[in-house]
């Protein structure tokens, strides 16, 4: 199975590789920049719902701290009233009982006037005119905004905070949270209320009489549904019990999942029922009292997710166009490439007639002219290479001719220096044994390679011979370094830069021929200077010409040389050496009129 896959996966195609590595370096960071872009979009979207719940429950104080505050305000005006506190004062201590009737009435009713003033006008308008203002004297005597037969007000001294009440200082309030509806024309609609208590104080700071501001539990939680509709949003006390809810059946229970911080505005995440809800609390400015907010997450970041949503799905959209434009400018970018792959594989089934015609001025376009100029050059080598075989197979055969092919000869060649010596002519005898030397190295056809001690031998004899038939004998001095003696080298590679030496470097005259050789790092450096007349530089350069192209004709050779002993020359020479030692080998020739004339053959050879 793993080797499937990883067949599968091993792409034989360079384009598909470069595909491959294409979308691999696209997707990659794509894929991380869309996982920092989703973790950074959580962090940012509940950053941002948790503002909105905060902002949302900011607006609903603002609100519930009004309504709150009017009803201080009505409470502040019944204690900071002069007139209203001067009769209260004069009932509680008994110096109205002096005043008659009508003087007791008419002081009675402008305070009712003025309590039902404040509570269907006061500081708040409109929205304060359900509220329900009372003031309960310690005579048991009371006045209210309202109807008596709505509540008998001397009810509120039964109510377990009236008790409490003896320990407010001054301008303190007790705020009494939600509770069932006194007011008979209320409890239907409204079934519960929220009231604020605030004491009457005498000269001696002693405590005449109460004020009580009330309004219904439904003025408060009506604005949840008018500013927050989104949120689940409830008052509730110190205690985390219920004080103002939408849904009236909740009002009263408490609510655990609250914590029980320092007053301040904070939001959590907390799981509910296996939901996750977005929880806001912030502290209102009475009683010790807070708003909540409580909404299912999903809900509180729906609108701003998909904000974010729509990014994301526009980035991908960009990314899948991009990742398709990419793939198609792969694609055509890389037809040369596979062109060329195509090209190459029929030259491979040996067609060199066909090319690639890829241009242009890029890598590709450069390498597809570099392909079809290297199969003209292959072309090229090929047909070089073949007509070097023909020129080697007719050197071979001009070699075969110029041999002396009866064995007879070398036999009878012998039987006569014996002869010679026999007689006494010690000089014929050593003639003839040179030409037998000669004549057994011609014959020698499975000896192609011999070492230079053996051809400095064979040009010695050579040398003999020449000067026997000269009238002016030519010198022949050999400086060769003893470990070059063993170096192998064709037969016959030093013997024709001899012969061109005497015959046209000394003319046949006396002079002196030097065979020097030397061994390099990697290379045997083999010389032959002589002494003669020299060659100007249009001759010197006729003759490198002629050796480079190397344009040997035995028959010419033979004429030129006036039919001496070899007609192979200088070009046979360089023509065998190259075909033997390749590119490595190189020929030089120095002259100068007047100078004579060096030949010097650099032949590399392998470390031993």
């Amino acid at each position: 199975m793993l080797n499937r896959l990883r067949e599968y996966f091993t792409f034989r195609s360079f384009r598909h590789k470069l595909m491959f590595a294409s979308i691999v370096c696209i997707v990659l960071p794509s894929v991380l920049s869309f996982s920092i872009y989703n973790y950074l979009t959580e962090g940012a979207v509940r950053k941002q719902a948790v503002y909105n719940s905060q902002e949302s429950l900011k607006l609903v104080d603002g609100y519930v701290a009004n309504l709150l505050k009017s009803m201080l305000n009505i409470a502040n005006m019944i204690q900071m009233d002069s007139d209203m506190n001067s009769y209260f004062k004069q009932r509680v201590y008994g110096q109205a009982q002096k005043w008659d009737s009508y003087t007791r009435f008419t002081a009675e009713d402008r305070v009712r006037k003025q309590l039902v003033s404040l509570a269907y006008a006061g500081i708040w308008g409109r929205e304060s005119r359900n509220s329900y203002v009372t003031v309960l004297l310690n005579d048991g005597t009371y006045f209210t905004s309202y109807p008596t037969d709505e509540y008998d007000p001397l009810d509120l001294t039964k109510e377990p905070w009236f008790t409490e009440l003896q320990s407010l200082r001054g301008f303190q309030s007790h705020w009494i949270s939600s509770t069932p509806t006194l007011f008979a024309s209320e409890k239907k609609s409204n079934p519960y209320q929220i009231s604020v208590v605030r004491t009457l104080r005498g000269d001696a700071s002693d405590i005449y009489g109460i004020v009580i501001v009330t309004i219904m539990e439904n003025q408060v939680n009506q604005m949840f549904e008018r500013l927050v509709q989104k949120e689940e949003v409830m008052m509730v006390d110190g205690s985390n019990r219920i004080i103002s809810h939408r849904d009236s059946s909740k009002i009263g229970q408490t609510v655990s999942f609250l914590n029980n911080h320092e007053p301040r505005a904070a939001s959590e995440i907390i799981p509910i029922e296996h939901e996750n809800y977005l929880v806001t609390e912030l502290p209102t400015q009475f009683a010790g009292w807070k708003l909540v907010s409580m909404q299912p997450y999903e809900s509180a970041i729906v609108d701003i997710n998909s904000i974010f949503t729509k990014v994301f799905v526009f980035q991908l959209a960009s990314f899948l166009m991009f990742l398709l434009l990419l793939i198609y400018l792969m694609r055509k970018f890389t037809i040369p490439l596979v062109r060329l792959g195509k090209v190459a594989a029929t030259v491979q089934r040996g067609n060199l007639d066909v090319r690639s015609n890829i241009r242009g001025p890029d890598e590709i376009g450069r390498l597809g002219y570099s392909f079809d100029q290297m199969l003209d050059k292959v072309k090229e080598m090929i047909l070089e290479v073949s007509a070097t075989q023909a020129r080697k197979r007719k050197a071979e055969l001009a070699m075969l001719q110029a041999q002396i092919s009866p064995h007879f000869l070398f036999n009878v060649l012998n039987s006569i220096r014996m002869k010679i010596m026999y007689r006494g002519d010690h000089e014929s005898a050593e003639m003839v044994g040179s030409l037998s030397k000669l004549l057994r190295m011609t014959i020698s056809q499975d000896k192609n390679d011999i070492p230079l001690h053996e051809e400095i031998e064979l040009v010695t004899d050579y040398m003999k011979l020449m000067n026997m038939r000269q009238k002016e004998k030519a010198e022949l001095q050999v400086a060769v370094a003893a470990e070059a003696l063993l170096v192998k080298v064709p037969r016959f590679c030093l013997q024709p830069l001899i012969e061109n030496a005497i015959i046209h470097g000394l003319n046949r005259r006396a002079g002196t021929i030097r065979v020097e050789a030397d061994m390099g790092e990697r290379v045997l450096q083999l010389s032959v200077k002589d002494s003669g007349t020299g060659m100007n530089a249009e001759e010197l350069e006729a003759l490198r010409l002629k050796i480079v192209t190397a344009q040997s004709d035995e028959n010419e050779a033979r004429k030129e040389h006036g039919g001496y002993f070899s007609g192979i020359g200088l070009a046979n020479v360089y023509e065998r050496m190259k075909m033997t030692f390749g590119e490595a080998f190189r020929m030089h020739i120095q002259s100068a009129e007047g100078e004579g004339t060096a030949i010097i053959m650099s032949i590399p050879r392998e470390e031993a």
